[in-house]
């Protein structure tokens, strides 16, 4: 049996470059309409969390990485809302928090999901000491809470699957979210089993070309299929993995704009 796994960040539903409407129950049903098996969302408004099943008719498996805030202080999801309406291309993240999530084909069984924080504190001191980052980047680095949320599920067929999703931190220093990959991808291999079929899908904020992480994930010792190119990428360990594939700016196009400063990304596995 052949699925489909689809990852995009959505940019909080903005268009690209960013104007005063958002889409981003649109962008929902587009990147559902044509029935994956997994998608793996990031950069969710919070209170987008609970309407994502309504516009997919999928299972979700929602995680609140960055929460609602105003200033230093905790807000509710509403609130963020209802700010961000004041001014979309400006305020959206400022007020609102953000969250990954994990839509699945309700034929699927979810047998667990856990989650890690990826820039945990110790984490960050520890690689802080271990690359050398100079105190601004380390700082900058703590700035946004990112996560890795792993669900394992029975596919129609019987066997099992692990699906890492998450958000990395984008720096110049690509070292940054290179030691984040590395730790959701550490992550997910100590939860699934050797049996298992492995998928890492997100954000990843570092190109092949630039990161010592994806190299070591798709040698032989870990076994993960080829990235593709960009940023966004599905890696796959345990199953026959299709080349990616990078939806072109026509497939993202809703009323005459492109929508989200990504483009979806997807792999067959079978």
């Amino acid at each position: 049996m052949s699925f489909l796994v689809r990852t995009w960040n959505v940019f909080h539903g903005r268009s690209h470059p960013p104007g005063r409407r958002l889409f981003l129950e649109r962008m929902v049903r587009l990147a559902s309409e044509d029935r994956p098996a997994v998608l793996c969302l990031q950069e969710v408004p919070p209170w987008a969390l609970e309407r994502l099943g309504d516009w997919s008719g999928m299972t979700v498996h929602g995680e609140v990485a960055a929460r609602p805030s105003i200033g230093p202080l905790p807000s509710t999801a509403e609130i963020g809302r209802r700010l961000t309406g004041l001014h979309p291309p400006r305020l959206l993240g400022a007020f609102s928090g953000q969250a990954n999530a994990i839509l699945l084909d309700p034929a699927l069984k979810v047998l667990e999901d856990r989650s890690i924080v990826l820039n945990a504190r110790a984490f960050r001191n520890a690689q802080v000491r271990w690359l050398g980052l100079p105190l601004v980047d380390g700082l900058y680095w703590a700035k946004e809470r990112r996560v890795c949320q792993v669900v394992r599920v029975r596919l129609t067929d019987g066997r099992a699957a692990v699906v890492a999703n998450f958000h990395a931190t984008g720096s110049r220093d690509k070292r940054i979210p290179d030691a984040e990959v590395l730790r959701a991808a550490t992550f997910a291999d100590g939860f699934a089993a050797p049996d298992e079929i492995c998928i890492l899908a997100g954000d990843f904020n570092v190109t092949a070309e630039r990161s010592i992480t994806l190299s070591e994930l798709t040698g032989p010792e870990w076994g993960f299929s080829a990235p593709g190119a960009g940023i966004d990428h599905v890696l796959v360990r345990g199953a026959a993995a299709a080349e990616p594939v990078r939806w072109p700016i026509a497939r993202r196009q809703l009323d005459g704009f492109v929508v989200s400063d990504h483009a979806p990304v997807e792999v067959t596995v079978s």
